[in-house]
C-alpha cells in the first residue's frame, strides 16, 4: 500500500467523480434488480471457491515472494530484479493454468540521494536530520542559503494559496507543516507565492517526513522533510526574528522499465469484466510480504482454483481479469497505466473493479471499503455500484461472524484509477501504519495503541511477521466476491 506521503491527484469528491464520468462517458454495467427468486444455481460457483481456497495453498506463493526477495537484494520493488522475478513467477503459474497471460510494459523513475541536509545557520549553528523527497528537485552545488518563511498553520497547512501571504515567500524557502493535502500540493502552492525550497516538518512522531512525488517531473522547487519538534523550534525562532538555513540537497533519477501481469479467463463475456486486482511490486526497504505479497498471493491462489473450476464444466459466465500492478509503491503507476491505455469502450466493458491490498497484517483490523459512504469521512462515496459490492463483502463476513468496518476511499491503492473513471469499486485490507484504537482490540483483538502492521514498509515485512488467520479470512472474501460476480452482476443492481 501506497504511504500517505506519496503523490495522489486522485483524491476526489463525488460529484467531482460523476463529473469526471461522463466526461468520459464510463458507465459501470448495473443491471435491474432481479426478480426475488434467483436462479438455482447462483452462488454455487462462490461457495466452491471458498471451500477450496484455503490460507494454507495461498502460503506457498507468500513462501515464493519470499525467497524471491532473499534472492535480489532483500525487495521485489518496481524496476528491480526481484519485482522482475516475482512477476515472471505469477505469469508462468497462470499461463499453465490455462488463462490468457500478458505482460504489460511502462516506464518508471528511481531516485538515488547523495545530499540530503539542512543547516540552520548563526550562531548556534546546527544540522537537522532530514529526508530529501523522492524526485526532488537537486539544489545549486553547495546548497540553497535563504530566511524561512514559515506557511500559515490551519486545517489545511500549506495547501492553498492564502497560506503563503503575498511577498513573505518570494526568495525564502517555505516552512511547512505536513497533512491534509497531498506534496505536491504543498511544494506547488510555496512555489507559487516565490518560494526558492519547501521543508515540510511532521505532524507526529520523531522522525524526519519522507515524501515524494510520482515522477521527477512532478519536482519543481528543492523539497524535503524534517521532524516535528525540528518544524515547530524553526516555527518558533521565525516568530521571534529571521532564520536562515541552508538546504542541500542532491538526488540523481533514473529511468527503469516494470511491467504489470494481466491475465483473464478465456471464456466468460467480454462485455461484463469482472477486474480484480492487487500490486505485486515492495518498497526498496523490505521484502513486502503483508504490503502486498499478501493481496498478490491471494489473487494467485484464487485464480487457481476459479481454473480448476472451470475444468470442471464450471466456468465463469463474465470473463475475470486478474491484474498484479507494478509501481504502485511510486504512485500507483502501474494500474494508473493499465486504466489509462484502454479505450473508451473497454472500460465500459468493466463491470466492477476488486482491490485487495495488505491482507494479513500482524495486528488486523478487518476493514472493508466504504462504497457508500456510510461513514461519512475522506473522500466520499463510489461510483454507482460501490455500496453494492461493500454489502456483498459486508454481508459474507457477517455471514461468517466476522466482525468488520468501514474504509475510506483515500486514494492510497489502485482502485483510485478505476474509481476516476466511473467504475464501481470495493474490496479489503487490514491496515497499515494507523494505531489500533482499544474498541479495535476488543473487537479483533491484538494490540492497542501500536500499528496495525509495525513492519510497514521495512524490513521486517516478512514471512514471519503475518497474521495467517486474517489472511484466510480474507481469501474466503476474494472467494466469494470473485465467484459471485463471475456468475452473475444481479447484485449490483440491487437499492
Amino acid at each position: 500500500m501506497r504511504a500517505i506521503r506519496r503523490h495522489s491527484h486522485r483524491r476526489r469528491s463525488i460529484p467531482a467523480l460523476a463529473a469526471l464520468a461522463a466526461a468520459v462517458g464510463a458507465a459501470p454495467v448495473l443491471l435491474a434488480a432481479a426478480p426475488a427468486s434467483a436462479h438455482p444455481r447462483e452462488g454455487r460457483l462462490a461457495r466452491e471457491l471458498v471451500e477450496e481456497v484455503t490460507a494454507k495453498g495461498a502460503y506457498r506463493h507468500l513462501a515464493r515472494f519470499q525467497r524471491i526477495a532473499d534472492a535480489n537484494g532483500g525487495n521485489r520493488a518496481a524496476g528491480t530484479p526481484g519485482h522482475a522475478a516475482s512477476a515472471a513467477y505469477v505469469h508462468d503459474t497462470l499461463k499453465k493454468a490455462g488463462y490468457d497471460v500478458s505482460y504489460q510494459d511502462f516506464d518508471v523513475h528511481e531516485a538515488h540521494t547523495r545530499t540530503e541536509r539542512t543547516t540552520v545557520l548563526g550562531p548556534d549553528s546546527r544540522e537537522l536530520s532530514t529526508a530529501a523527497f523522492t524526485f526532488t528537485r537537486s539544489t545549486p552545488a553547495g546548497g540553497l542559503t535563504a530566511p524561512l518563511a514559515p506557511a500559515r498553520v490551519d486545517e489545511t497547512p500549506g495547501c492553498t494559496a492564502d497560506d503563503y501571504p503575498a511577498g513573505a515567500f518570494t526568495g525564502k524557502i517555505a516552512l511547512v507543516k505536513r497533512g491534509a493535502c497531498t506534496f505536491v500540493e504543498k511544494q506547488r502552492a510555496a512555489a507559487g507565492a516565490g518560494a526558492l525550497g519547501v521543508i515540510v516538518y511532521n505532524h507526529s512522531g520523531t522522525t524526519p517526513v519522507r515524501g515524494g512525488f510520482s515522477s521527477p517531473a512532478e519536482g519543481i522547487i528543492p523539497s524535503a522533510g524534517i521532524t516535528l519538534a525540528d518544524g515547530e523550534a524553526l516555527t518558533a525562532a521565525a516568530g521571534r526574528g529571521e532564520v536562515t538555513v541552508r538546504l542541500d540537497l542532491d538526488q540523481e533519477h533514473l529511468r527503469k522499465t516494470t511491467r504489470n501481469v494481466i491475465a483473464e479467463t478465456r471464456g466468460g463475456r467480454s462485455d461484463r469484466v469482472v477486474t480484480v486486482g492487487a500490486h505485486l511490486d515492495s518498497v526498496p526497504e523490505g521484502p513486502g510480504i503483508n504490503d502486498n505479497g499478501s493481496g498478490s498471493a491471494g489473487l494467485l491462489e484464487v485464480a487457481l482454483k476459479l481454473a480448476e473450476a472451470g475444468k470442471k464444466g464450471k466456468g465463469p459466465a463474465n470473463k475475470v481479469r486478474f491484474g498484479w500492478w507494478s509501481a504502485e509503491e511510486l504512485g500507483l503507476l502501474g494500474s494508473e497505466h493499465y486504466v489509462a491505455q484502454l479505450s473508451e469502450e473497454q472500460r465500459k466493458d468493466i463491470a466492477l473493479y476488486l482491490n485487495f491490498d495488505m491482507i494479513a497484517s500482524p495486528n488486523p483490523v478487518q476493514f472493508v471499503y466504504d462504497g457508500d459512504d456510510s461513514d461519512r469521512t475522506g473522500a466520499g462515496a463510489g461510483p454507482a455500484g460501490s455500496a453494492q459490492i461493500e454489502a456483498l463483502i459486508n454481508g459474507f463476513l457477517d455471514g461468517k461472524g466476522k466482525p468488520h468496518e468501514g474504509s475510506d476511499f483515500d486514494g492510497r491503492s489502485d482502485y483510485g484509477p478505476f474509481i476516476a473513471h466511473g467504475i464501481p469499486a470495493g474490496g479489503t485490507f487490514t491496515g497499515a501504519e494507523g494505531i489500533k484504537t482499544a474498541e479495535q482490540a476488543r473487537r479483533y483483538g491484538g494490540t492497542a495503541g501500536a500499528p496495525y502492521d509495525p513492519n510497514y514498509h521495512g524490513a521486517g515485512d516478512d514471512l514471519k511477521n503475518l497474521d495467517l488467520r486474517a489472511f484466510d479470512t480474507n481469501l474466503d472474501v476474494i472467494a466469494h466476491a470473485v465467484g459471485t460476480y463471475a456468475e452473475s452482476l444481479r447484485t449490483l443492481g440491487r437499492p
